[in-house]
């Protein structure tokens, strides 16, 4: 029984790295700063949301959506979890709550927000059925 939730640990270890998500905003406006590029803030609730996990399973993992984020995004996840076992870190819940009293104060879920490195928001959706390339696009869409 250790062994499997060693082994899930790690694949969720390995997925999160893959995703690249920061959890502090300033250090990702720093990042995006430095890198030239957009800041993708998303607010999730993953572990009781669907549309937040079919977001989640169906374009930022995606191979699309991963190459994209790589080279134009600084990813940022405020995550809300209601489930006593995926409580975040309290500093961590405070961060979100903050970001979420700035960004999303009427809280949508799943709610994406693009924003410059500045952090003013460029542009905001929620979930789309959509493929990931067509979803990218509707990121950018004003």
């Amino acid at each position: 029984m250790k062994k499997i939730f060693f082994l899930l640990f790690i694949c969720i270890s390995f997925t999160s790295i893959a995703q690249n998500w920061q959890l502090d905003f300033e250090q990702a406006k720093q990042q995006a700063q430095q890198e030239k590029k957009n800041i993708l803030l998303v607010f999730s609730g993953s572990d009781w949301c669907a549309p937040c996990i079919k977001l989640d399973h169906e374009i930022w993992q995606s191979d699309v959506f991963e190459a994209h984020a790589r080279e134009n995004l600084v990813m940022v996840k405020a995550d809300f979890p209601k489930r006593k076992n995926n409580q975040l870190p309290e500093e961590q819940s405070k961060k979100n709550a903050a970001l979420a009293e700035r960004y999303n104060p009427n809280g949508y879920f799943p709610f994406v927000i693009l924003l410059n490195a500045k952090g003013e928001i460029i542009n905001q959706l929620g979930y789309k059925n959509l493929a990931p390339k067509a979803y990218i696009n509707a990121i950018y869409e004003n």
